[in-house]
């Protein structure tokens, strides 16, 4: 080989250069050639173990398939990696992307938009309720062209009523004025607390009631009010302004805002209602109870909400509200959890709560409770067997709970068994149907005798025999069977786009680390997007448990689709805690507030001690 290089002899010494050497090799295409398809088959194979994807290559485009195309299509990975996350998570944004921008074409400054046709729905005041409650989600999302956008549009909006108008003042509380707070909380943008100011003055008005509790509806034209269909004040919306007034005035220092938030609260310390057991329905006049019946379903569940999460925005400093929500927590395990006699799935449900005096009571529906005194009460309970969505809250308030309260070991067991056990049955009712997405209301199957199906003394009993295996309520029994059967009947068919669920998983998997809430969430936002997704949004399902390849729906995309619904889902996704659960509270529209202290000062001019 070396006598062929020009200009040598044989025995020379020196080393061929480079140039040489590929001079010999290009003359022998065989002996180079494997070599380089070497090189090129090691790129190919190795490259993209050497720079993986990251979620920026996609945020303009749509991401290639996750898995291979070979897998089969029902094909699950054990556990998802990290990148999965990503890629979940930036489809729940391109959902909302695909939700918002279909608004915005078709039903832009209206309240919501009718997925199907395209048309418009005013009813939530004419003010654009969905730019309000999606505002935080586009920011959280990092959608900055929409929210400046909006921000426009809120800049410019004016928040008086027509003649004969009146706005309900618990929605436009929670979706309106929470949505605005929020924003300018993570945002700082002026424009956002200003405006937050001017509705915050014009609602207030509605507290001008005999007893202080909120009317139903308020014309911010005339400040008139007038009562809703129950003639009464629901406890939800007596007990959900707080979060929001309480902070609007920390944030202008204006002590009406607080006081006649906190009126509310004076009402509720000095009730005479025993345990914690606060009844759905309130006297607007006298601001006594009206009712006695107990729940944490559509009249009353974010009040419970905000029982806790009111003491823990203002840093923990009043007590009396936090006594107030072991109290009626207390109560909620006592007298509301039972279990299905099949399955054993746990549930909550709403109960009529009875004081018997001198009458009679029925053994079957009766129930002891300990007053803060020790002593003994007996009341009988009726339960409706009643499961509702709406209910499906409770499981993250009280993980929330468990976690944030100082709470004698036994009692944070039993609430945190309480709240994966209802969570599951959450679950349950969505991969129990057709759809994979749940029904509005459950009928559930009751025992003979109602105290048989009370969740608290199963425990107990289960504790005194040596806590064997898991329990009560926590075995999960897994998807309905024909042998089995549901242990429920379907009441509401319906599914409404609605986040409690999702907001239960996702509160479970931040407080407890199981990533098998985050599968789940996976599921039904897969499920949402097979049947609830349309050409310009996402629609309500008429029928969850319809066998059909393709669900009827209904021409509604409610608000809280964007305000709450994707917002639960993205977070859920999210690997980093975008909004950390000690340092923000969430609103009952899934709007966050921060987390604060009240100054000195602030103390003094609203009273607070």
């Amino acid at each position: 080989m070396l006598s062929r290089l020009p200009g040598r002899n044989q025995y020379s010494p020196r080393i061929p250069t480079f140039r040489d050497a590929f001079s010999l090799l290009a003359g022998r295409p065989l002996r180079w050639v494997p070599q380089l398809l070497g090189f090129v088959f090691v790129l190919w194979y190795f490259g993209p173990i050497i720079r993986p994807h990251t979620q920026e290559d996609f945020m303009y485009e749509l991401p290639p398939p996750i898995q291979h195309p070979h897998l089969p299509p029902l094909y699950k990975p054990p556990t998802a990696s990290a990148d999965d996350w990503k890629l979940r998570s930036h489809q729940v944004r391109e959902a909302f992307i695909h939700s918002y921008k279909g608004y915005r074409d078709h039903a832009f400054p209206a309240d919501e938009l009718a997925p199907m046709s395209g048309k418009i729905h005013n009813n939530f005041n004419g003010w654009g309720v969905t730019i309000y409650d999606a505002l935080d989600t586009m920011w959280i999302m990092g959608l900055t062209e929409y929210f400046e956008e909006a921000v426009k549009v809120i800049a410019e909006a004016n928040y008086t009523t027509k003649p004969k108008q009146y706005v309900p003042f618990f929605e436009t509380i929670i979706r309106y004025l929470g949505g605005l707070l929020s924003a300018y909380a993570l945002s700082q943008n002026p424009i956002l607390l200003q405006q937050a100011d001017k509705m915050g003055e014009m609602l207030l008005p509605a507290f001008n009631t005999d007893s202080g509790l909120p009317a139903f509806a308020i014309s911010t034209r005339t400040n008139a009010t007038h009562g809703g269909w129950t003639g009464n004040t629901l406890w939800a919306e007596a007990l959900s302004n707080q979060l929001e007034y309480k902070y609007l005035a920390h944030l202008t220092g204006k002590p009406g805002y607080f006081e006649k938030a906190e009126r509310c609260m004076q009402l509720m310390y000095e009730a005479n209602v025993t345990d914690g057991i606060f009844p759905t329905q309130w006297n607007t006049k006298t601001g006594a109870p009206s009712n006695n019946k107990f729940s944490v379903g559509a009249f009353a569940d974010s009040a419970h909400e905000y029982l806790l999460k009111q003491w823990l925005m203002t840093s923990r400093s009043e007590t009396k509200i936090k006594d107030l929500y072991l109290n009626a927590s207390k109560s909620i395990i006592e007298h509301l959890l039972y279990v299905t006699p099949n399955r054993e799935m746990l549930y909550v449900t709403d109960a009529d709560m009875l004081k018997p005096p001198s009458q009679k009571t029925d053994k079957s529906t009766e129930s002891s409770s300990t007053t803060d005194s020790g002593s003994t009460s007996t009341l009988s309970g009726i339960p409706s067997g009643t499961f509702e969505h709406l209910s499906c809250f409770l499981p993250g308030l009280l993980a929330l709970g468990a976690q944030t309260l100082d709470l004698p070991a036994s009692e944070k067991e039993m609430h945190l068994w309480a709240a994966e056990g209802l969570a599951y049955s959450c679950w349950l009712t969505y991969a129990d149907m057709k759809t994979g997405l749940g029904p509005d209301v459950m009928s559930m199957k009751l025992f003979p005798k109602n105290e048989d199906g009370l969740w608290l003394p199963r425990v107990e009993k289960w504790k005194e025999q040596g806590r064997s295996g898991r329990p009560p309520g926590l075995r999960e029994p897994g998807v309905a069977t024909e042998k089995t059967g549901r242990d429920y009947t379907i009441y509401k068919r319906s599914y409404l786009l609605r986040p409690e669920a999702l907001e239960s998983f996702y509160i479970m998997w931040r407080t407890t680390g199981n990533p098998v809430w985050r599968e789940r969430g996976w599921t039904i936002f897969q499920a949402i997007q097979k049947y609830a997704k349309t050409e310009i949004g996402y629609a309500s399902l008429v029928d969850v448990d319809k066998s059909s390849t393709k669900a009827p729906v209904k021409d509604e995309m409610p608000s809280y689709f964007l305000a709450e619904t994707l917002k639960y889902l993205y977070l859920l996704f999210t690997d980093e805690e975008i909004i950390p659960l000690d340092k923000w509270v969430f609103n009952t529209e899934a709007h966050p507030i921060p987390i604060f202290e009240w100054t000195e000062t602030e103390k003094k001019l609203f009273k607070i001690t």
